[in-house]
């Protein structure tokens, strides 16, 4: 099934509308069709491709690397998400979603950088 998406790009103020496919990642429908959007991991772990989702409802079950609660107040990693309505988008800064992913994480800590380091096993 096909659904109309608009997007609303605030690194360069353009509204793009089009449409996607309900069976096809929300990135690589919008990306096949021209439009130009942050991505990285491609895998719903970083938050680079992270989205506001304004209106309608997206498939976000393979999500892996934003928290429930952060769904719910509507943000969206589009590399991983299925489109189930009309959508209607907005980029986000990747450093915003970032602190609020992982950030409050990590502050909470009062650790250096050196002692996260996780011991590997060296065959």
């Amino acid at each position: 099934m096909n659904y109309r998406v608009r997007v609303h790009d605030r690194r360069t103020g353009q509204i793009h509308e089009t449409q996607v496919s309900g069976d096809r990642y929300l990135l690589e429908s919008l990306e096949d069709l021209g439009l130009d959007l942050p991505s990285a991991c491609r895998h719903g772990c970083c938050t680079t491709c992270a989205m506001r989702v304004r209106s309608g409802a997206l498939d976000q079950r393979e999500v892996m690397g934003l928290s429930p609660a952060l769904q719910a107040e509507g943000y969206a990693l589009i590399c991983s998400s299925y489109a189930c309505s009309d959508l209607e988008l907005e980029t986000q800064d990747e450093d915003e979603v970032y602190q609020l992913q992982f950030g409050r994480y990590f502050a909470r800590a009062q650790r250096r950088w050196w002692q996260w380091r996780l011991p590997l096993d060296h065959d």
